[in-house]
């Protein structure tokens, strides 16, 4: 992936980002922009959508629908050629991560063999 597509990705996630928080109501969920990716031509973009707190399926679906207000919220904040057509999908990394840190705590507490101490080794 090219330089620029980079720096388009990371400034369409900004900016997607402040319009879902400052536009819309979640009611006690949090939800964040992980990653945009846009294909070369700039045609269309993939937004990955996290959420904790309830299920993520009527967000994705609500933010599918209004795709277009928050294209044109976006676009008014951002200059490119094109403007991409974005598909919101769900990214449940972070839950992923909560259950691995929690798998961790339980590997943690159990029991554990002695250490060799070096004097005892032959």
């Amino acid at each position: 992936m090219s330089r620029r597509i980079d720096r388009v990705n990371e400034l369409l996630r900004r900016e997607i980002s402040t319009v879902i928080q400052h536009d819309y109501e979640w009611h006690g969920k949090m939800v964040t922009v992980s990653a945009v990716e846009v294909t070369d031509d700039l045609k269309e973009g993939r937004v990955w959508i996290g959420v904790i707190g309830g299920s993520a399926e009527p967000i994705i679906e609500k933010l599918n629908k209004a795709h277009g207000s928050i294209q044109k919220a976006v676009m008014k904040r951002v200059v490119l050629k094109s403007t991409p057509v974005l598909r919101f999908k769900h990214d449940n990394s972070a839950i992923r991560g909560v259950e691995i840190v929690n798998l961790l705590e339980e590997v943690d507490k159990l029991p554990k063999a002695p250490l060799e101490d070096e004097d005892t080794k032959l």
